[in-house]
């Protein structure tokens, strides 16, 4: 499910919180996975934990990116 980060920079903010919901639905799933014996790839857990990271990020530059135009 994770997403190229050119991808997650060519959406709007409405969308990056969608993609962050998501992206942290599935680090509880894999979680779960995790705690029950059922993962077998734990680098999965890092490669969302890194993605979830990424999404706050470009949504964060989005709102100062607002916040400096709207302050113009």
């Amino acid at each position: 499910m994770a997403r190229e980060l050119a991808d997650l920079r060519d959406m709007d903010l409405a969308t990056l919180v969608d993609e962050l919901r998501k992206s942290k639905q599935e680090a509880l799933n894999l979680r779960f996975r995790h705690a029950t014996g059922q993962l077998d790839n734990t680098s999965e857990l890092g490669a969302v934990k890194k993605q979830i990271a990424r999404i706050n990020t470009l949504i964060r530059q989005q709102e100062i990116a607002a916040a400096e135009s709207a302050g113009k």
